[in-house]
């Protein structure tokens, strides 16, 4: 941060001077509030950026209602790759704005006082506002607890009542879809899938996807196909380990995410398959072991980070913004097909 000419910090009331405006219309700027032309927002922040100011929260804290707290909610930390990229992306849009990030835990609906403890930490907190991921971002027990403490939310890839909250999403769906598509275009016509768990959005759309490629080209997905997960790498061994014990094997498994992908690559080889040689083996997210993994892991790219810094900035746009009231703000991020080492046409 630079110093103004009595060497001290840049404060509001420098930025203030020199922009020619009152500190009230420079606060308005730095907190996102309507009433300032567009000329003379931009040349505030411009000044923001070139004097390093950075605002003190505790400050603001004390001068406004707001804590200028982000909560992001989880609602199981397993997939640490997820749970790190949506940090990255929250913090990120955080610091823009000069709010601080808070992480918190819910418990799973059917633990005793999950949701009650979860209503305690939001009263206690002070959040501006929470973003939910998956699923936390469907259970309705959570959804409620936040609109009675009246808190603004955003939700990230939510799977029902679209209608209920602004949102950010891509389209697993279809990314599922291009997936299949990619191994039949090969020439795989035993293609398998491992699934999520169904209280996961995504994992639902990504079957989907699945099943509907195959029903366009002509072939009814067998029930034997599609086995069981629960997007952790164990889950994604064992689902294989039954679709390679099949008396017509898969030539090709699509994971429905990285982590059970890798679990079947595991699965291949201790059946003494060669990947993609014998077996090709693709997955959903592009985490960093999709990279690390041998054969590296054809998938696709879902860009985490990149969604919750949208839903944070969502969040903060929509703070004393009457453009927010009454609608549903959605905003969609492109995935893109990674291709790697571990697909190839399937064996004569």
């Amino acid at each position: 941060m630079q110093q103004n000419e009595r060497g001290e910090p840049v404060t509001i009331v420098d930025i203030a001077r020199q922009a020619g405006v009152s500190i009230k219309t420079v606060s308005r700027v730095i907190n996102r509030e309507e009433g300032v032309g567009a000329q003379t927002r931009a040349r505030v922040q411009e000044l923001v950026e070139q004097l390093g100011y950075r605002p003190n929260v505790s400050a603001r804290s004390l001068s406004s209602r707001r804590s200028y707290l982000i909560g992001v909610i989880f609602m199981q930390v397993g997939a640490y790759h997820y749970v790190g990229e949506v940090q990255v992306g929250a913090m990120r849009a955080c610091r823009r704005a000069g709010y601080h990030l808070v992480i918190e835990q819910v418990k799973p609906p059917e633990t005793v006082g999950g949701v009650q403890a979860f209503a305690d930490v939001l009263r206690d907190a002070r959040f501006d506002g929470v973003v939910l991921t998956p699923p936390t971002c469907d259970d309705p027990e959570v959804l409620i607890a936040i609109e009675a403490a009246g808190l603004p939310y955003v939700r990230m890839a939510p799977h029902k009542e679209f209608e209920r909250s602004p949102y950010v999403f891509t389209d697993d769906r279809r990314a599922a879809w291009e997936q299949t598509l990619r191994l039949w275009d090969m020439g795989h016509r035993r293609i398998a899938f491992i699934d999520g768990p169904d209280t996961h959005g995504s994992a639902i759309r990504r079957r989907e996807g699945y099943i509907s490629a195959l029903r366009e080209r002509g072939i009814e997905p067998r029930p034997e196909w599609i086995a069981k997960g629960e997007f952790l790498s164990l889950s994604g061994f064992d689902a294989a380990e039954a679709l390679l014990r099949l008396p017509e094997r898969p030539t090709a498994i699509f994971a429905a995410n990285d982590e059970m992908a890798v679990g079947v690559l595991a699965a291949a080889a201790k059946h003494g398959l060669s990947v993609p040689r014998d077996l090709s083996v693709v997955g959903f997210d592009d985490t960093p072991a999709a990279e690390s993994a041998w054969p590296r892991l054809t998938t696709i790219h879902q860009p985490t980070a990149e969604m919750a810094e949208a839903a944070v900035e969502m969040l903060i746009e929509g703070f004393g913004d009457e453009r927010f009231r009454g609608r549903v703000v959605v905003r969609q991020l492109d995935y893109r097909l990674v291709s790697r080492d571990s697909a190839a046409p399937p064996p004569v």
